[in-house]
């Protein structure tokens, strides 16, 4: 993940061509890669986070009740702008603290539709107006590497229970991964994914896959109504803006600079928030879940081999296709997948994100204020620990307090 020469020293870049001519050695080069890479690598890394995908919207479908054909066909939309304009294994993931309203409260469709509005409209005015990059400015590293190692550790704690509650096919699947995670010829996740369903079908630890309807499936409008809209806002767009601003935005882009140190690329904090806003707001009205990017979801997709632009327009096609395919009868296809498949694929992303926080790169008072930061997102959530670490940062930063 880090390049070999870290003295200094660019002249090993004389000979990388850079878009057709050789690249100057004083020159920060464009890509270092192909930005669109069509290998079986890609393939896999393309599915690298259906752990995270997966459980929020088969929960979406069966407690909510929403169309999953307007929420794979706007995923699937969003997942391919996304790869063409980043060039990078960039994900979308679902809103996780709009998760945990469907889960306890009675929320309707509309007021999901309302809380995709309201979030949109948050995220395309602080990007616009560029006030995301002063939010970004003022949070030191040491606050960033905290929820970085927090959020890494919460999706490897969620696998292992995952995992635990269907322990010996989970530890199955998890051992089938390490195996053939050096294989540049095998798909790991593909093959995890096969071997789980067929033996979740076998075994009955999954519902049996239902009848799938062939057809062509358009999402159905959804107009939020003024109490719905409001509704939405309150119990779900505000819990979630704090979450999306850290995890989804100040975080996702630095790890992104982490996994693609030399390369200058368009992902960074502003351009994170204008997708989001954008993506919600056109994919609210059509039944579209609330949507966002992910540190953990891009750590998921280069874990298991995504380098490019891709995965994403891979995985993304296979959502619209699903959803304009088979629309609802789509349902069925998607639970068959067992929980411990999902675990085991929560568990590896979750352990390669707390890893690329670095901690060890800090020391004393910043380094306990690193591990006090994780603590807390681990214990209750990133919102919670950005509220507490911010100001505790900046304290430290003047020696008002020490640790």
């Amino acid at each position: 993940m880090q390049p070999a020469d870290q003295t200094g020293d660019r002249s090993w870049l004389r000979d990388i061509p850079v878009k057709g001519r050789r690249q100057a050695p004083d020159e920060p080069p464009k890509f270092l890669r192909q930005r669109f890479s069509w290998n079986i690598r890609e393939l896999s890394g393309a599915f690298g986070d259906l752990g995270t995908f997966l459980p929020h919207i088969i929960g979406a479908i069966t407690i909510v009740g929403m169309a999953p054909a307007g929420i794979l066909i706007s995923f699937g939309l969003f997942y391919i702008s996304t790869g063409a304009l980043y060039a990078l294994p960039i994900a979308i993931q679902p809103m996780k603290a709009v998760s945990a309203v469907i889960l306890v409260e009675t929320i309707e469709p509309g007021a999901v539709a309302g809380a995709g509005i309201i979030i949109g409209l948050f995220f395309l005015v602080v990007g616009v107006t560029g006030f995301i990059d002063r939010l970004a400015k003022l949070i030191p590293g040491a606050v960033a590497s905290g929820l970085q190692l927090g959020l890494g550790l919460s999706l490897a704690v969620l696998g292992v229970r995952m995992v635990g509650a269907q322990p010996w096919l989970g530890i199955g699947i998890c051992v089938l991964i390490l195996i053939l995670l050096r294989n540049r010829h095998v798909p790991a996740v593909i093959v995890a994914l096969v071997v789980g369903v067929v033996v979740g079908q076998l075994t009955g630890l999954a519902p049996p896959i239902g009848n799938l309807v062939f057809g062509f499936h358009l999402p159905s409008l959804v107009v939020p109504s003024w109490e719905q809209l409001l509704n939405g806002a309150r119990n779900a767009a505000l819990p979630q803006i704090p979450l999306t601003l850290t995890n989804a935005i100040i975080v996702t882009a630095a790890v992104t600079r982490q996994l693609f140190p030399l390369e200058v690329h368009v992902v960074n904090e502003r351009n994170l928030s204008l997708t989001t806003g954008i993506g919600n707001l056109l994919a609210a009205p059509f039944g579209g879940y609330p949507m966002c990017h992910g540190a953990g979801g891009i750590t998921g997709h280069y874990r298991f081999g995504a380098r490019s632009g891709a995965a994403p327009l891979v995985i993304g096609t296979i959502f619209l296709l699903l959803g304009l395919i088979f629309g609802n009868s789509v349902t069925g296809l998607l639970q068959s997948v067992p929980e411990a498949v999902l675990g085991a694929l929560l568990l590896f992303s979750g352990v390669d994100l707390a890893q690329s926080s670095e901690p060890r790169q800090y020391q004393d008072s910043e380094l306990l204020l690193v591990l006090l930061i994780s603590a807390i997102c681990l214990a209750f959530n990133p919102a919670i620990a950005f509220a507490l670490g911010l100001p505790l940062a900046h304290l430290l930063k003047r020696n008002w307090v020490k640790l």
